[in-house]
């Protein structure tokens, strides 16, 4: 048994830091996902251990100890795997520390797999638990569609035709999530207690913001010079911090108007990488 799996990056389009409880902060956000991918190779073993690789631009920085390994501790833990063990080789080209959720979404795609053959047979509640055991985005990756997530982690998904083209900006700073989150003093007031297809309006997301950006900002000034200067010199609709960061997202309607910016991005930053994508 061999398969070749996609995992891909997901983008916050927007995102609230609405209260904290312990040592948990309740979110709300408004999440896409976009072309942008891991290359994910699973096979079934003959072997005492799961052996687990990484390859790619931003392979170097994982430890051993992942949310790949997490994933595969918990379900030889609960007995699910039935004494099955998988090699896992996976090429990175979403960046790590992000904003984009690679990590989160690679242990999604395999689950997800896991379950589409049988491989292990768990209920949806069962799902949730192990979801939330490995990492708070896993739950969102097992279905690569748009998505809205209230402050109670109640998920809403819609089929949305029209595509948005995005250029993503990571520069080799990286962003710590904890280290974020421990920032925050402020918190906003529920605005996706109703989720809806308009809020996937470039329109009304234009209104919207990531509220970790003042943060993340002052730790970092080179993230606001970046969307400076996306807002003040290409067509973007937007632009908008992802997740905790570091990346930068800038928002198209056109693809044209999307590669003409990455150009011109490229010749003012020349040592960061970027690329551009669209929603899937």
């Amino acid at each position: 048994m061999q398969a070749n799996i996609r995992s891909y990056a997901k983008i916050n389009l927007a995102l609230n830091v609405i209260k904290k409880i312990s040592n948990f902060h309740k979110i709300e956000s408004i999440v896409s996902f976009i072309s942008l991918h891991d290359e994910i190779l699973i096979k079934k073993i003959k072997s005492k251990n799961h052996i687990i690789s990484f390859t790619g631009k931003f392979s170097k920085n994982i430890g051993k100890i992942n949310t790949v390994s997490n994933l595969l501790k918990i379900l030889d833990n609960k007995k699910l795997l039935k004494n099955n063990k998988f090699k896992i080789k996976i090429k990175k080209n979403i960046p790590v520390q992000a904003g984009l959720g690679g990590g989160s979404m690679n242990a999604a795609s395999i689950l997800n797999y896991l379950i589409k053959k049988k491989i292990i047979k768990i209920n949806q509640r069962q799902i949730e638990s192990i979801c939330k055991l490995v990492g708070s985005d896993v739950l969102l990756g097992l279905n690569s569609t748009n998505t809205v997530i209230n402050y109670n982690n109640e998920i809403k998904r819609f089929n949305i035709k029209q595509k948005i083209y995005t250029l993503i900006i990571k520069p080799t700073i990286g962003c710590s999530t904890k280290r974020v989150y421990a920032k925050v003093r402020k918190f906003d007031k529920p605005k996706f207690t109703k989720p809806n297809k308009q809020m996937f309006n470039l329109q009304f997301l234009k209104k919207m913001t990531n509220s970790l950006e003042p943060i993340v900002f002052s730790m970092h000034r080179k993230l606001k010079s970046i969307k400076f200067f996306l807002e003040r010199y290409t067509c973007a609709e937007f632009v908008r911090m992802t997740g905790s960061g570091s990346a930068i997202v800038a928002y198209f309607y056109s693809k044209e108007n999307c590669d003409k910016a990455k150009r011109h991005f490229n010749k003012k930053y020349k040592n960061y990488w970027c690329i551009s994508s669209k929603t899937i």
